[in-house]
């Protein structure tokens, strides 16, 4: 009887043996369950975030989709305690196994399957968790479940061992380890939790988010349960007594850094926040673009897609993603293949430019508010009749998600209009941070338009690359980009232009006329006689630069009277700008086309620069998530004028900061740079302008309200001399009191010492020699 016993537990040991084999065959025949192929064991589909990185080496941000926030990290750049404690807590001997570790294993069937002691920890290796994280999409909702998925597991896991060193384990399970708020991956995790990057983890920092792996959502250190929070303490302190066991750590390492409390620098990761948010979304655009396609744009849009379609063809950045494609064929995606964006933003001057910016419009707030308040009409101007203004309201209104949402749910305009005029509780913005209060959604809608908005971009005149890119003074709430989107009418900025146009047929800073009131006959043999805004040296003659350096309106249509306006334009255009519907009209050269900041920047660096304009270099190379660079990007030059006429244009830039409408630049604010400048302001001061560059850096600023009818209504605080020239300002002393970044107050031109500007000739002929572009660069 004991005999035949015997035999039958041999011959169910040998049965279950081979089943066991036959089973693990099966499996990994693919004949049971999922068993990932050979290419997918060799190259996991992991989906990381892209990055955006300044040139100084500091990542802005990223592009990520909702559930995925993940970026590359390498074995390298990871703190050799996150490592420590991963092996010490999970896998202690995950250096001797190749996937299964036999010990721990049978301890989990005897302790936990045998005895039911749920307390004796499990034996899943790190190798076997990576390959449930990699390759199980819907985690076993009970035991049994649970028992078929472990084989499954244990097979994958001895493949992973095979194609991967165990440092990459290492590396591929933090990389793809969930740590909930948007943290996913340890490099999100350790800035989202702690704000570092994961080699700056200390070993208490570590073992946290190490003991988070055990169950997030249980041991989340942010949660606002303090039970929750007390697991993750709890948790951290077992890591500690792991490492401490497994010799990482002294005894009186764990015993001093178990008393102490938990740390946070906790900021979920949010693309609305951070430095050069307005840069990240443009880039965004501009990198995900598809080929422009006529039938999407409207008739209103067609400047959009003349726009589009040339970037399409010229602009190598213009729809990146589209235009390459990965080894399989497919195009890249922002969101998902873990790209490096090196960007020329500096993230120093990134910095300064977003409090400049801020600094001065909250100044300005404040005076806009004290002008408007009280005024039926506020934000808007005095100066239109309240029919308009409730016209442009309504017209808010209904541009607004809210009511785009009623209408959708089917309110009538009745049943929309009462709730709009329902006074009701809401947290609004405000300089001095979130306001709550008590007012209709209608109301809510007119305070939001007392903002004033700015735009500011700063580059290098030689090789093209921004330096600093704001689009407004809040992304948060205002998020549409001035920089490089909007246009506004640029007043008395395009008047360099008109100059230009005037050296280039052979005038000189030091030509006069006499300074009275000029009137012209434009196309449609209707008179024309612009304003002044003074009477400065009336009746006196007075030389072109004195007209520039002064702003005269008078001086601009006399110059106006003698050149073409098709011709203007057309220089313009040579410029960079690239609004085809500026009109070749004579009152053109006091500035009422709209150009964006952008391009206005990009065509003053040939002042700077000798006649050559180059366009503006946002990203100077992308790579993969390994490396491998992928694309790199060169500044795109023109020479738009002879460096004669860019010589003289400087000569009278020069004079509006030394003598003219931007001599506050250096009353007010101090600055004795070398440099050149232009303000501009528009009709009733609905834009204020100033474009600023040294020898080395173009800068311009818009400042106005969302609309133009939005505006101060006097001078003082209207003109571009008080709107946008303070935020020039502040970011240029910001900069010069940082030398580290190479900037200069003792910088000087480069002109020749025989230049002549009050010479007629072009420079080339004075001193027979050419400047063509190769001259330029030799």
């Amino acid at each position: 009887m004991i005999k035949i016993l015997i035999k039958t537990l041999w011959v169910l040991l040998t049965l279950a043996f081979i089943g066991c084999i036959t089973l693990f065959v099966a499996i990994a025949k693919g004949w049971v369950g999922y068993m990932p192929p050979i290419e997918e064991l060799e190259n996991p589909n992991y989906k990381f975030a892209t990055e955006v990185i300044s040139e100084d080496g500091v990542v802005l941000g990223n592009y990520s989709s909702e559930q995925n926030n993940r970026v590359y990290t390498s074995y390298a750049d990871l703190s050799p305690h996150v490592i420590n404690a991963l092996i010490a807590t999970e896998d202690v001997r995950f250096e001797e196994h190749s996937g299964i570790d036999a010990k721990a294993l049978a301890r989990a069937i005897v302790k936990r399957g045998i005895l039911m002691n749920k307390s004796a920890g499990g034996g899943s290796t790190i190798s076997q968790q990576l390959a449930k994280l990699l390759f199980t999409e819907n985690v076993a909702s009970n035991t049994m479940q649970r028992l078929f998925q472990k084989p499954i597991e244990w097979v994958i896991a001895v493949e992973l061992e095979r194609y991967y060193t165990k440092d990459e384990i290492l590396t591929m399970y933090l990389n793809k380890f969930d740590f909930l708020n948007n943290a996913v991956g340890i490099k999100t995790a350790a800035h989202t939790y702690f704000g570092k990057e994961p080699k700056d983890l200390n070993i208490e920092e570590a073992a946290l988010l190490v003991g988070m792996c055990q169950n997030p959502s249980k041991n989340n250190p942010a949660s606002r349960n303090e039970r929750i929070r007390t697991n993750a303490l709890n948790r951290r302190n077992v890591v500690l007594g792991q490492m401490e066991k497994a010799n990482f750590i002294t005894h009186a390492q764990q015993d001093s850094l178990s008393e102490m409390p938990i740390k946070l620098n906790f900021h979920r990761v949010d693309h609305k926040e951070g430095l050069a948010t307005y840069f990240r979304e443009y880039l965004r655009g501009v990198l995900n673009a598809s080929k422009p396609e006529k039938a999407n744009y409207r008739g209103w849009q067609m400047q959009k897609f003349y726009e589009d379609s040339l970037d399409w063809e010229t602009n190598p950045l213009y729809g990146w993603c589209k235009k390459n494609f990965k080894k399989d064929g497919t195009p890249y995606n922002l969101y998902t293949d873990g790209l490096k964006i090196y960007t020329t933003i500096d993230s120093r001057m990134q910095q300064f430019a977003e409090e400049a910016v801020v600094e001065h419009i909250q100044d300005l707030q404040t005076q806009f508010f004290k002008e408007k308040k009280g005024r039926k009409k506020a934000p808007y101007s005095n100066q239109l009749s309240q029919e308009q203004i409730d016209d442009i309201v309504a017209r808010n209104m209904r541009q607004s998600d809210r009511y785009r949402q009623m209408k959708s749910a089917g309110l009538s305009e009745q049943e929309i209009n009462k709730v709009f005029n329902t006074p009701e509780e809401m947290s609004v913005f405000s300089w001095g941070g979130m306001k709550d209060t008590i007012m209709t959604p209608l109301d809510s809608i007119k305070y939001y338009k007392h903002f004033l908005r700015a735009g500011f971009m700063s580059m290098d005149p030689y090789n093209g690359h921004v330096k600093a890119y704001v689009g407004g003074p809040n992304y948060t709430y205002f998020q549409y980009d001035m920089a490089m989107t909007g246009r506004r009418q640029v007043g008395s900025t395009i008047k360099p232009f008109l100059y230009t146009q005037a050296m280039e047929n052979g005038y000189s800073p030091c030509d006069e006329m006499r300074h009275v009131e000029q009137t012209l006959i434009d196309a449609n043999g209707i008179p024309w006689t612009p304003r002044n805004a003074s009477a400065k040296n009336y009746g006196e003659r007075v030389s072109l630069r004195w007209g520039l350096a002064n702003s005269s309106n008078w001086v601009s249509a006399y110059l106006m009277d003698k050149m073409n306006p098709y011709e203007l334009v057309r220089l313009m255009h040579s410029f960079g700008v690239r609004n085809k519907e500026i009109q070749p009209t004579v009152s053109l050269c006091l500035g009422p086309s709209e150009i964006s900041v952008g391009e206005m920047v990009s065509a003053y660096t040939a002042f700077a620069n000798r006649g050559i304009r180059v366009a503006p270099v946002f990203v100077t190379r992308i790579e993969d998530n390994e490396g491998n660079v992928l694309a790199n990007f060169t500044p795109q030059m023109d020479e738009v004028i002879s460096p004669s006429s860019a010589y003289k244009m400087l000569d009278m830039l020069r004079a509006v900061i030394n003598e003219g409408t931007g001599g506050r630049v250096r009353a007010r604010y101090g600055i004795t740079a070398d440099m050149g400048g232009k303000t501009g302001t528009t009709n009733s001061n609905s834009d204020g302008w100033f474009m600023g560059f040294t020898p080395s850096l173009v800068s311009g600023v818009w400042v106005g309200g969302e609309e133009r009818d939005i505006h101060f209504d006097t001078m003082t605080y209207g003109q571009g001399a008080s709107l946008a020239l303070p935020i020039w300002a502040k970011y240029m002393n910001k900069i010069y009191a940082r030398p580290e970044l190479g900037y200069s107050q003792e910088e000087k031109f480069d002109i020749p010492d025989d230049f002549n500007p009050c010479s007629t000739k072009t420079y080339d002929e004075e001193v027979n020699v050419g400047h063509g572009l190769d001259d330029l660069f030799n």
